[in-house]
């Protein structure tokens, strides 16, 4: 029996012969697993046929706990098979020929190991366009609704080295989505270089139902310091009704009187009362054809209905603003209180003691949970247990929220990671978004891929459609989507270009958080084997975006998300800065790293004739890394 390699008497390694054993039967197991995948191999398409048998080559190797011959073999400085997921076999053949020459049981030389770079960048070039010249990665950023009409965001972005344009299906409707396509071909023209677009579908994700009627009120606030005093005042662009439907929000509010709007005039004053019937003032920044910018420094609570008046002429000259979203209701949910996940839209209980009523927007789960099932609210910040089954739905536990308690309101996620969910990876409304978006995009993500299943499904719809030529990437977001992963890649290598997003929101809840570091890794390695692209997804230098001002946290995850062929970023006021700090991180990095591989380029960190001073933010200095 081997000792604990943790002590003093730590084991000896085995010799070359004995390595050499293990070594050909590890290689014997990989290429019979061909047979056990015959049926998946057979289907895919020819270009695919070697990656895809690599892909099952790693799956047998990773069958077994490697660790002890990775020392051996580091001991007799040889290979430890650490970075062999581009090409199993042929480094399993190197290897084998070194040992087997240590052994003297061979003269032969160890066969050179190919490179299956070339492989991995023609598919990705394939699905996410060719990467631009002076950039490190392909940058995937979130269009925000105005892109659809302002052009010259879509250009920004585009000239700040936007690769793919992602179009969120989950938002908005087929007008804008096309609208903003049209202003990403346009901005793409302009710039001399292509631009793709994506089309996220939403699938299936499961939310919470409307908790009772919700009021049409807008919250507008400035900007303030830590003591409470403004910094920047709140400004609000009234505007008449667009034909593209986009929504109103803290910073879009609709007006009913379109002349009204184009008599207002820089430095006019308007004068409302709010929701809570406080008087207050708005000045006129600037007018122009989108309508009227004005601002405050003062909060307000706008909503549907509420009056707006300025000085004319002839007395005052009134108008109303239109239509405002609602806002929905919430309930508090704290450790320990009981709720009642039904499947219908619900008024909350007014019984003191009653469970509280939560509707969900899938009511099929209701019929797979079991007790013991974990229940997961709104990004897992609401944490809750089936206790069972009840006539109106099943009963559940809180089992974490903040302990003020924390608030949960309608269109929040559900995470189920316990229940088999029968689900189809396409919805109704996805294949209507797929249909009405599919002339004008690229390539599609599919939402909450939980098997081999959805991926055919999907392929069907785009050969029924004659959209064969998009890309398809598979959004990796659940427990189910991780643990098929291998049969997910082997289905859609039917398809000629296909990828991944780890897509670490949900699967960071599915999984658990502690375990997402470990998940995402595999799945980095997986589809290397596979020679598949993947996009990192999820809350990349997002407080950046969102902010201008990055956090630590965040400036390491971007450094991780280096070995992806793309990088997601979402929405954000300073999105422009965010992809500017992404290019010069990686354009550093790139130096250093690829995928697992550690770059051993020349450091003149500690060069004695290196000068002794670090770069300012966006410069390069030669003598630093």
């Amino acid at each position: 029996m081997p000792r604990d390699r943790r002590g003093t008497g730590a084991r000896q390694g085995r010799e070359p012969r004995a390595l050499l054993a293990a070594l050909v039967e590890l290689r014997s197991n990989c290429v019979a697993a061909e047979r056990e995948f015959a049926t998946l191999l057979s289907a895919v398409r020819p270009s695919h046929a070697a990656s895809a048998r690599n892909l099952v080559h790693y799956l047998a190797l990773r069958r077994h706990d490697l660790r002890e011959l990775q020392t051996d073999l580091a001991r007799l400085g040889v290979s430890s098979l650490g970075r062999c997921e581009p090409h199993v076999l042929a480094t399993l053949d190197a290897v084998i020929g070194v040992v087997g020459h240590l052994a003297g049981t061979t003269r032969d030389p160890a066969p050179a190991v190919p490179s299956a770079e070339p492989v991995l960048r023609r598919n990705a070039d394939g699905l996410l366009g060719d990467l631009p010249k002076d950039h490190a990665v392909r940058i995937m950023v979130t269009l925000p609704s105005s892109a659809a009409r302002d052009a010259g965001l879509v250009g920004d972005l585009v000239a700040g080295g936007m690769s793919i344009a992602r179009i969120n299906c989950a938002h908005d409707n087929p007008a804008i989505w096309r609208a903003m396509a049209a202003n990403v071909r346009a901005a793409a023209a302009h710039a001399g270089r292509p631009v793709r677009i994506a089309a996220d579908l939403a699938g299936p994700k499961l939310r919470t139902g409307a908790l009772g009627p919700g009021l049409p009120v807008l919250r507008i606030a400035p900007d303030r310091d830590e003591r409470g005093r403004v910094v920047a005042p709140a400004q609000i662009l009234l505007c008449r009704v667009d034909d593209l439907g986009l929504p109103a929000d803290a910073t879009r509010v609709p007006v009913t009187d379109d002349a009204w709007l184009r008599s207002c005039r820089p430095a006019d004053v308007l004068w409302i009362r709010d929701a809570r019937d406080a008087a207050r003032r708005l000045t006129v920044v600037s007018s122009g054809d989108e309508g009227v910018v004005v601002s405050t420094r003062r909060t307000l609570y706008l909503e549907t209905g509420i009056v707006l008046e300025r000085r004319a002429e002839r007395g005052w000259a009134t108008a109303t603003i239109g239509p405002l979203p609602t806002r929905e209701p919430f309930v508090t949910l704290r450790v320990g209180d009981e709720v009642l996940l039904t499947a219908g839209p619900e008024e909350l209980a007014a019984e003191p003691n009653a469970p509280v009523r939560v509707p969900c927007t899938l009511p099929q789960v209701l019929d797979h949970a079991r007790e013991g099932h974990r229940v997961w609210f709104d990004d897992g910040k609401i944490g809750a247990v089936v206790l069972g089954r009840r006539p109106q739905g099943l009963l559940l536990r809180v089992t974490r929220a903040r302990p003020s308690g924390s608030r949960l309101r309608g269109g929040k996620g559900i995470n189920l990671p316990d229940t088999e969910l029968p689900i189809p990876g396409l919805t109704e409304q996805d294949e209507d978004d797929l249909a009405a978006v599919a002339d004008v995009v690229d390539l599609i993500d599919v939402s909450f891929v939980r098997s081999a299943d959805d991926v055919t499904l999907v392929q069907r719809r785009l050969g029924a459609i004659g959209a064969d030529r998009l890309g398809i990437v598979l959004k990796i977001e659940t427990v189910a989507g991780f643990n098929h992963l291998p049969t997910i890649l082997l289905t859609a290598m039917r398809s000629e270009h296909v990828g991944v997003m780890i897509e670490r929101g949900d699967l960071a809840v599915e999984a658990g958080f502690e375990r997402l570091a470990e998940v995402q890794e595999e799945i980095l390695w997986l589809c290397e084997a596979a020679h598949l692209p993947v996009v990192w997804a999820t809350q990349v230098l997002d407080q950046l975006a969102r902010t201008g001002r990055p956090s630590r946290a965040e400036i390491t995850d971007v450094v991780l998300g280096a070995r992806a062929e793309c990088i997601m970023l979402n929405k954000g006021p300073h999105i422009v800065e965010a992809m500017a700090t992404l290019r010069d991180i990686h354009g550093r990095m790139h130096e250093h790293q690829h995928k697992k591989r550690a770059l051993l380029r020349r450091l003149r960190a500690w060069d004695p004739e290196a000068a002794n001073a670090l770069p300012r933010t966006g410069e390069r200095v030669a003598n630093v890394p």
